[in-house]
């Protein structure tokens, strides 16, 4: 039988309090769902959502390619080790007891780096649809087949419900990032959907003031809307109770999105937000009423 020491009790509190300063900091839309979670899982959530608040910072850094690819690959190699069991950084540490507990699957935490790396680079500039379509399924379905698992859903169903609702709630951030995207030399909106409207550049700026650029916007947000739909029809094929969290993101990310189709794509540097009050409103009345 083999028991925790002190010091393994100590480094297990002090991976938590570091993954709760980091979500504490995010401000990120997620706050709300997650605190819906008993505590074991909302703990678990916490240190997901710091280890893809982590890989995507080092995405997002000014650092040369190179060295972002390098960082990237050192969380490949911790990975590895959380699942040799011999974690050695704060997040992995905070991720050993849910990896164990709720079965999280290691492919998915790759998968994810995977997503980064391709942000890391140059790739995502007017990507064709199958390329944003598995850009998607790493940076948004992955972190969607961790959450089910800790939420405590399992089978076909809630995975393929993941996926959808992953993909549209990343074509949402799309839609509401494309200003600070375009700074970063990213343009995630479709080669195809440009194409159909008459917009030949792939430089994010030219693009951005295309006056068919509300066009192609307008098409991505049916798409996006389709996936909702089609995790609507899945949600209601899952457990209800631990599916909640899911319910939340699902409706604070609908509201965004028609707040964008509202205000349209002229004045991209318009912000779009839910505010505090209006997460908590959403997170009470599928969380509590």
């Amino acid at each position: 039988m083999v028991t925790e020491t002190g010091a393994d009790i100590g480094e297990a509190a002090a991976a938590v309090r570091h993954v709760d300063a980091v979500v504490g900091r995010s401000g990120t839309s997620f706050f709300w769902a997650m605190r819906l979670l008993p505590r074991p899982r909302r703990e678990a959530m916490f240190a997901v959502y710091a280890f893809c608040r982590e890989v995507d910072d080092i995405a997002d850094d000014e650092a040369a390619v190179a060295l972002k690819r390098a960082r990237l690959g050192r969380w490949r190699e911790e990975i590895d080790r959380l699942y040799a069991g011999r974690p050695q950084s704060p997040i992995a540490r905070a991720l050993a007891d849910p990896v164990a507990r709720y079965g999280l699957a290691r492919e998915d935490f790759l998968a994810l780096v995977d997503g980064m790396e391709m942000d890391a680079g140059d790739a995502m500039r007017a990507p064709a649809m199958a390329e944003l379509e598995l850009y998607c399924a790493r940076v948004a379905g992955a972190v969607g087949l961790l959450s089910v698992r800790v939420f405590g859903a399992t089978g076909e169903t809630a995975r393929r419900l993941a996926l959808t609702l992953g993909e549209a709630l990343q074509l949402v951030n799309i839609l509401r990032d494309l200003a600070e995207d375009a700074a970063r030399g990213r343009l995630y909106l479709p080669r195809e959907l440009l194409a159909a409207h008459g917009i030949a550049s792939r430089e994010p700026r030219a693009v951005l003031a295309d006056p068919a650029l509300g066009a192609v916007c307008d098409d991505l947000a049916v798409v996006a809307r389709r996936r909702f739909a089609e995790a609507r029809v899945l949600l209601a094929a899952c457990p209800r109770r631990p599916m909640r969290p899911a319910v939340v993101m699902m409706t604070v990310y609908r509201r965004l999105l028609d707040r964008l189709v509202r205000r349209g794509w002229t004045r991209l540097d318009a912000p779009v937000r839910l505010s505090a009050a209006e997460k908590l409103w959403v997170a009470l009345r599928h969380g509590v009423l």
